[in-house]
């Protein structure tokens, strides 16, 4: 079975672009996704990258420009500014990290609808109400962002460093067994191509 590093951030809009397509195509394959969020914020000044606010006002249109264009492309709702963003992405990917320890329910599914309630539903995904909402609805035991609050820290901080030791510098990043990398929910189709053997 072919494995699938997955690294992401529950800031990015572009991982909520590309998350249903990418379970889609991980299934497809049969590839196992360890799924591994990481604190964007913390990432960017060690690999170059900056904040959105800090950003030269040419990308930031840019931006403003294309994430709605993506979202119609793919034909998924996205409110450019949410009410609840930037958020603390903490609570939110520690659930998520303990309940992919736990078992027993859908990951992507849980990564997904946390990602939507920001990007086009208007909910404060560092609220612990809606992380336990989310879990329930995946099939976890929403008493994980409790329980899970500590080895979701610690998993958590890892994941960043794992991150830069691995050449990850954006959100969504995909890193497949054989070392393929692909950045960008822009780059699925390329991921799945490489997965059939075609590119």
């Amino acid at each position: 079975m072919a494995q699938i590093q997955y690294y992401f951030s529950m800031l990015s809009p572009f991982a909520y672009l590309a998350g249903p397509r990418f379970e889609e195509i991980a299934a497809k394959h049969g590839a196992e996704v360890v799924y591994k969020p990481f604190d964007i914020t913390a990432l960017f000044p060690r690999t170059g990258g900056a904040p959105l606010a800090q950003r030269h006002q040419s990308r930031i249109d840019y931006r403003n420009m294309d994430l709605p264009r993506q979202a119609r492309k793919v034909g998924m709702p996205l409110n450019l500014k949410p009410m609840f963003w930037p958020m603390n992405a903490a609570p939110s990917s520690y659930a998520i990290i303990a309940a992919a320890k736990a078992g027993g329910g859908d990951v992507g599914g849980l990564i997904h609808m946390l990602l939507r309630n920001c990007w086009a539903e208007e909910k404060d995904i560092s609220e612990d109400a809606v992380i336990k909402a989310a879990l329930e609805e995946n099939g976890f035991d929403p008493s994980l962002t409790d329980s899970g609050l500590l080895v979701g820290a610690e998993t958590y901080a890892a994941n960043l460093e794992e991150a830069v030791g691995a050449g990850v510098f954006g959100s969504p990043f995909w890193i497949t067994e054989d070392g393929e990398k692909f950045w960008g929910q822009d780059r699925v189709e390329d991921l799945e191509l490489h997965l059939s053997g075609k590119l």
